[in-house]
């Protein structure tokens, strides 16, 4: 096996970097920046960002098919227009009886649904006024699971039948029987329990062989496992705590890129761990991911 490497390759920090997306066409990472409010493209070519502001808080982007990008910001879905600079709202998720939310982490499904989920903005641990929808092409909502604390890694098995899913305060990675014809979710089950040191489970992506990576909040690793034997099949460990999300990219998708967070750490944390914030490549896994899907539309 090849030797792992970590690199810091993003070096602009984000107060909760997430959403990470390879764009292979130009070689560029898409990512967000939650509380810091923006969405970034970093050319890997050139080593150059670009951002565009939103008005809330921005939990997710993901690629649309007929140009430009969609994201889930506060609680609406919005196309972002990147040549022109602009943000136009397509769906609002507004429920008056829980005010208090927030998009957070979402995933095109194969079908070419933009799944994402809420949490509530205290995040208290008893609190599940979270909630997973996916924005149809149609521009319609769905709301697909409810009593959730804090919606966040979500992925789909190769064979498109089973959908996995991280509500970060219930400790695991759940999977769901997945109708790709409807979107539907049905027979929810646990396929990893999260070990005490492996802290908070938080973004997720899919390698070729089906094995899952996620990132563990608060415990400066990504974790792969297998979902059919829930085990852990590895640790990586990198030189930021917070680790948020991760996805897969590169010359033939066979780099692991992974977000992380520097909000909330104190003057003595951000010493020891001076990349927090940052993006990071993992090379050298011997795996490899799958593209992303688009929104359709």
């Amino acid at each position: 096996m090849s030797s792992i490497k970590v690199e810091c390759v993003i070096k602009q920090k984000n107060q909760i970097g997430e959403s990470p997306v390879w764009e292979e066409k130009d070689s560029s990472l898409l990512y967000v920046d939650i509380t810091g409010k923006r969405v970034s493209r970093w050319n890997s070519l050139t080593n150059q960002i670009d951002s565009i502001a939103t008005e809330k808080l921005v939990g997710s982007v993901v690629p649309r098919q007929a140009g430009g990008y969609v994201i889930a910001e506060g609680t609406r879905f919005a196309f972002v227009d990147w040549v022109k600079r602009s943000v136009k709202a397509v769906a609002h998720v507004n429920d008056k009886e829980k005010p208090n939310t927030r998009f957070n982490d979402g995933k095109v499904d194969p079908a070419g649904r933009f799944f994402a989920g809420t949490m509530g903005l205290d995040m208290k641990p008893d609190v599940t006024d979270g909630a997973l929808y996916s924005l149809l092409p149609d521009h319609s909502v769905v709301k697909q699971l409810d009593q959730v604390h804090l919606s966040n890694g979500l992925d789909w098995s190769l064979d498109h039948r089973i959908f996995y899913y991280i509500d970060s305060l219930a400790f695991m990675v759940e999977a769901f029987d997945y109708d790709i014809q409807t979107g539907g979710l049905s027979n929810r089950r646990m396929v990893y329990k999260m070990e005490k040191d492996e802290h908070v489970p938080d973004g997720m992506c899919i390698d070729t062989e089906g094995k899952l990576w996620v990132a563990c909040f608060d415990a400066g690793r990504v974790l792969r496992i297998d979902p059919q034997t829930g085990t852990r099949l590895q640790t990586v460990k990198l030189p930021a705590e917070k680790t948020t999300s991760c996805c897969f990219g590169g010359k033939d998708y066979s780099d692991l890129y992974v977000t992380s967070a520097c909000i909330d750490l104190d003057a003595d944390a951000l010493a020891k761990q001076p990349e927090a914030g940052c993006t990071f490549k993992v090379s050298g896994l011997g795996v490899k991911g799958i593209p992303p899907y688009s929104y359709t539309g």
